[in-house]
């Protein structure tokens, strides 16, 4: 079967198409800058990329950009031969705690918690219409980010305001990156030959979470309510005190609105660096030009992370099968992965930095145990695949 997965965001579209039960991808591609000037889009196969500009003004340009593409790499004769289409959805509220078939009733679901994802599920759902357009037999699967965290239970996800803003506003911590989280779990039960794990996986790139898995389910996660809590990251700040809001607004005379895209977009390694929001210029900058506030900004976004991974060991009573990065940063960063785990050796947990170093997307290997044999806790780097997952569930749901 060949399955189309789809991450849509404001101005822009990517998608694999990948073969199963087989897991071969077929094709990928990158649409960006949907609705602005100097739009363009990128072509994968068989580890080759290529770039072509478009005009691409809205998502059903790219949609109709991305059909011609399959027809002219031989992905397909007919649109026929796609046997169902994933849509990564950033927010499912509380709604949805598992990936879905995707209807009406289910799109103006959707659509109840575009206020709480403004940026993501309105262009999502958008994406979701054009490809019903030129595709309106083939069956199209919600994968939510939301979902994995749907096990959380109340005494980690609500927060101790009142009690009546959960009730009547749905204010609570949702958790995003479900997919990724899901997908390591997944691979790890494979990797311990156990059904039931407890493990810690830190999610880290630009954007960053760390979740708590407990018997194979999300049991708490540094995400929240938004996608800005939690750990710091490329240009979000993650956990501040909330004092510091209204403080700002009156010393700056700048509106909730404006101080929340700081929080988002100006925050993070970029708003300590002043520099830079990519973690590889950081370390180029603290290695190269032994920048002070590259450093900072690098030790500061250790530090969280180490908070939260003793946090979630303490939250799993130290019963920890494994630790596990992934994501960008977390797949490559081998200096930065050494960093946080030597800070973590009170707790037994102890690095082999010849293995660390050998493992990157880059290096001849990509994944595999980076600890010493007389660590407490096995510590992984395990590329992460949201694409593979969403197809997964996608060819999962249209076969039940």
């Amino acid at each position: 079967m060949k399955i189309l997965t789809v991450n849509a965001g404001s101005s822009s579209l990517k998608f694999n198409c990948i073969e199963l039960p087989s897991e071969k991808e077929l094709i990928s591609g990158y649409f960006e800058r949907i609705g602005m000037d100097g739009s363009l889009y990128s072509i994968k196969i068989n580890g080759k990329k290529t770039k072509k500009d478009a005009l691409l003004k809205n998502h059903t340009d790219a949609v109709n950009f991305l059909k011609e593409e399959l027809f002219e790499n031989n992905i397909v004769s007919s649109l026929d031969e796609i046997d169902g289409v994933g849509h990564r959805l950033v927010h499912g509220g509380d709604k949805f705690k598992d990936s879905v078939l995707l209807n009406d009733e289910v799109i103006k679901e959707c659509e109840k918690f575009n206020e709480l994802a403004p940026l993501h599920n309105p262009a999502m759902l958008m994406c979701i219409r054009a490809f019903q357009s030129v595709m309106p037999n083939t069956p199209m699967v919600g994968v939510f980010d939301t979902s994995f965290h749907q096990t959380i239970p109340e005494i980690n996800f609500l927060y101790s305001v009142p009690y009546s803003w959960y009730k009547d506003f749905g204010i609570r911590k949702y958790g995003f990156h479900g997919t990724s989280h899901k997908y390591i779990t997944k691979t790890m039960k494979e990797v311990l030959g156990r059904d039931n794990i407890n493990i810690i996986n830190c999610h880290i790139g630009s954007g960053s979470s760390i979740c708590c898995i407990k018997d194979s389910k999300s049991y708490d996660t540094t995400m929240g309510f938004s996608p800005n809590a939690g750990l710091i990251m490329g240009t979000r700040s993650g956990d501040i005190d909330y004092s510091v809001l209204p403080f700002i607004m009156n010393k700056t005379g700048k509106s909730i609105t404006e101080i929340d895209n700081i929080l988002n977009k100006e925050s993070g390694l970029l708003g300590i660096s002043e520099k830079y929001a990519d973690h590889r210029d950081i370390e180029h900058a603290m290695f190269e030009e032994h920048d002070q506030q590259a450093i900072l900004a690098n030790d500061m976004c250790a530090n969280r992370i180490v908070d939260y991974i003793t946090k979630y060991y303490v939250e799993l009573d130290g019963n920890v099968d494994a630790l596990v990065f992934t994501a960008g940063l977390g797949e490559n960063a081998r200096e930065f992965r050494e960093q946080i785990v030597n800070k973590l050796a009170c707790l037994g947990i102890k690095i082999d930095a010849e293995k660390n170093m050998s493992i990157a997307s880059y290096c001849d290997i990509h994944e595999g145990l980076i600890s010493d044999s007389s660590s407490t806790i096995p510590v992984y780097v395990i590329p992460t695949n949201e694409e593979l997952m969403i197809a997964l569930d996608t060819f999962n749901i249209i076969n039940k």
